[in-house]
């Protein structure tokens, strides 16, 4: 064990499930009631014949107990803190960590309060923007993407019931056989739903579905691996519907908008795992240390989705490489974002301009391999390609984006893109946002953070116009 482990809080809230009382417990675990009342006070940490014996005693996957929970609350809770800060000293890094490990319940539902708050205020500079520009701006179009992915990111991008039910029906439709995939999907389209596939549809349409003739129209135009993987979301929203419905039951999303919006998004996370089946795709991610484009040809599947599934891959006892995945257009919006890792994504504003995937523009189809340490210390091996979707027409643009993969360092030996890069070198320092990010002595800055005072000199000029005090440890 690395570093202190301190889960008096999980430790609690499995006690009070069991029903046990602490002296119960204690005697259980071998250890003495005030020594179990310390831990869960998170007076004392836990130490690894302790650890071991309450995996054995609550019987809990290993993964329950770790830490990465508590540093996404730290790093969420700290960009909060920022975003709304009024000029004020900044709240020392011990506090949040306590606050984070001795009640998450209270910083889950205060980021839940500054993310309303957030919201309604991007909604308000919006509507101002609309009536300046004198258009009718759905500026509330944006709170239902927004709630679905903090609905994803609360699951670390892995939902289970979807997962296993659509690796069962991998096997059904013999996905992984070798048969081309289009045909094993239209073959089962109509065999096991009576649903006819016919190749065409209008303009930018990728999909239709007519229930009267029971046809599925698909856009010839579109790639082999788009129309695929659009036939397997007509199966898994058919044949999945009861655990897509039961998920978004439980979700507790706010609106309606978003339950159609998460409903899409779980369509979409069944048809990635039906194509690429958890256990077969793990194993093959192993094998061939996450190349990206030998998976692409094996599963029959575009680099997007493969990067998407890599970032899935969370299942307890059969986990993969945590990885973060986010797609990003050229102006630098991110488009997508998962996140199995501790690597954060700004939730306005735009992205660090050292991170590689910006210079992945100027680089068509070509990887760009960069080893990047954030201000927490966390190093990642990053990845980035651009990647092009054909329009199918000269008189419409293609659509270009950009891919961006990685993984925490300690996991590089696994994956192919590190062959050659010297992982000991001077790291990128990157961050997660200028507003929020805290280097004091970077020269990329575009303004300043929004967390400290400035200090300009007036007799002085540099890169950076400006100063900022130390921050308060």
């Amino acid at each position: 064990m690395g570093s202190k482990l301190y889960i008096g809080q999980k430790v609690r809230e499995l006690r009070e499930e069991q029903g046990w009382r602490l002296e119960d417990c204690a005697k259980r675990l071998g250890v003495s009631i005030s020594y179990l009342s310390q831990i869960e006070s998170n007076q004392r940490p836990v130490t690894p014949r302790v650890l071991v014996a309450l995996i054995d005693a609550f019987n809990v996957p290993t993964e329950l107990f770790e830490v990465d929970s508590d540093h996404r609350l730290i790093a969420d809770l700290k960009g909060a803190l920022a975003e709304s800060s009024e000029g004020g000293p900044a709240v020392p890094l011990a506090e949040l960590k306590r606050l984070a490990t001795a009640a998450p319940t209270f910083v889950k539902r205060f980021l839940a309060l500054q993310r309303s708050y957030q919201r309604l205020n991007e909604r308000l500079n919006l509507t101002d923007e609309a009536i300046a520009l004198d258009e009718t701006a759905a500026a509330s179009s944006l709170l239902p993407y927004e709630e679905v992915r903090d609905f994803f990111q609360d699951k670390d991008n892995y939902v289970d019931s979807l997962d296993t039910a659509a690796e069962d029906l991998a096997e059904l439709v013999k996905i992984g056989s070798g048969a081309p995939l289009e045909s094993l999907l239209e073959t089962y389209l109509q065999t096991a739903l009576n649903v006819e596939v016919r190749h065409s549809a209008e303009a930018d349409v990728m999909r239709s579905y007519d229930r009267a003739t029971r046809t599925l129209s698909i856009n010839p135009a579109q790639p082999p691996t788009t129309r695929s993987f659009q036939m397997a979301y007509h199966l898994v929203s058919t044949l999945l519907s009861t655990e897509i419905e039961t998920e978004l039951r439980l979700s507790g999303f706010r609106t309606r908008a978003a339950v159609d919006v998460c409903r899409i998004g779980l369509g979409n996370y069944a048809a990635g795992a039906l194509l690429m089946p958890y256990r077969h795709f793990a194993g093959s991610a192993r094998e061939t240390r996450h190349d990206l484009d030998r998976l692409a040809l094996m599963y029959q599947v575009s680099l997007e989705q493969v990067c998407h599934r890599l970032s899935t891959l969370q299942r307890a006892a059969l986990r993969g490489v945590p990885f973060y995945f986010v797609r990003l257009d050229h102006a630098g919006n991110i488009t997508k974002r998962h996140s199995a890792t501790r690597f954060r994504f700004a939730r306005f504003g735009g992205a660090c301009p050292l991170w590689n995937v910006h210079d992945a523009i100027g680089a068509p189809d070509r990887y760009l391999i960069q080893v990047a340490e954030m201000p927490d210390g966390g190093r990642y091996l990053c990845v980035a390609r651009s990647t092009t979707k054909p329009s199918g027409s000269y008189l419409v643009p293609d659509r270009r984006f950009v891919l961006g993969l990685g993984c925490e360092l300690r996991h590089a030996d696994q994956v192919v893109y590190s062959q050659g890069v010297d992982l000991h070198a001077p790291p990128a320092r990157i961050g997660v946002s200028c507003r929020i990010c805290e280097r004091d002595d970077c020269g990329q800055r575009a303004f300043p953070p929004v967390d400290r005072p400035l200090i300009v000199p007036p007799h002085e000029r540099r890169v950076v116009p400006y100063r900022l005090p130390s921050r308060p440890r």
